[in-house]
């Protein structure tokens, strides 16, 4: 059995938007592997490493800084708080809303996961030399912030 990697159209393999397309795919892949390994996902990381990083936070207000749908919040919230990473409590100043805070469990998950982007990025980015992986980052960025300021 064949098992060699599909081809492309030649024009596709030069055209920026599709390297960039095919790159994130690979790169989300060796995420996911790597968050698999903490029986978590990406939402989770991304909500336990604001949590350590900025603090205590509406369930709301997380989701905006998270760029996570409500819905999907609530539900990572509930996987978090099953597994002793998070702790949800009425806010003071507003019952109605919950507030999250992360445990110190949490927070030495969030360290381990984050030592996991780090080696999912040295292993995604292992042709290039540090000033090249400088340069890209740069670059994506610029890239990033232009398409934001326009939407």
């Amino acid at each position: 059995m064949d098992h060699a990697a599909p081809q492309s159209p030649a024009g596709l393999n030069t055209t920026p938007s599709w390297l960039l397309n095919q790159s994130a795919t690979h790169a989300a892949r060796l995420l996911s592997e790597g968050f698999a390994a903490h029986d978590l996902r990406g939402y989770h990381y991304r909500l336990l490493a604001t949590l350590a990083e900025e603090g205590p936070a509406s369930q709301a207000d997380l989701g905006r800084r998270c760029g996570i749908d409500r819905s999907d919040v609530v539900a990572a919230i509930n996987d978090l708080a099953g597994r002793g990473l998070v702790v949800r409590a009425p806010d003071p100043a507003d019952r109605r809303r919950n507030v999250i805070s992360v445990t110190d469990a949490g927070a030495d998950e969030a360290r381990a996961m984050g030592a996991t982007v780090d080696r999912v990025q040295a292993d995604l980015l292992a042709p290039l030399s540090s000033t090249e992986r400088e340069q890209l980052t740069r670059l994506l960025t610029r890239l990033l912030e232009h398409h934001r300021r326009r939407h």
